[in-house]
């Protein structure tokens, strides 16, 4: 009876957890992880709502260390591309 008792209480320990991080928690542990991180890619959606036009862009983020990097904005009707790229020497469009 006390190894099927000890049994649930490690169970539910287990499915518990030890514990829940509070927000500051998880954002301080994201800061920690983003500053020491070398880069990073995104890809997302942007909408831009102007009165009744809605343009969707498809848009992707590349940023590696000393602030360099490289946007990818591409129109989903037309298929227009606009590139923002910043490196060593300069911010080009």
């Amino acid at each position: 009876m006390k190894k099927i008792f000890l049994c649930l209480i490690a169970l539910t320990f287990l499915l518990t957890g030890c514990g829940r991080s509070s927000e500051k928690d998880v954002v301080n542990d994201l800061d920690k992880k983003i500053s020491k991180s070398k880069g990073y890619f995104l890809e997302g959606a942007l909408e831009i709502v102007n009165d009744e036009n809605i343009y969707t862009y498809r848009v992707e983020v590349s940023y590696k260390k000393d602030d360099q990097y490289k946007v990818s904005l591409v129109n989903t009707s037309n298929n227009h591309e606009q590139i923002i790229l910043k490196n060593n020497d300069g911010v080009f469009v």
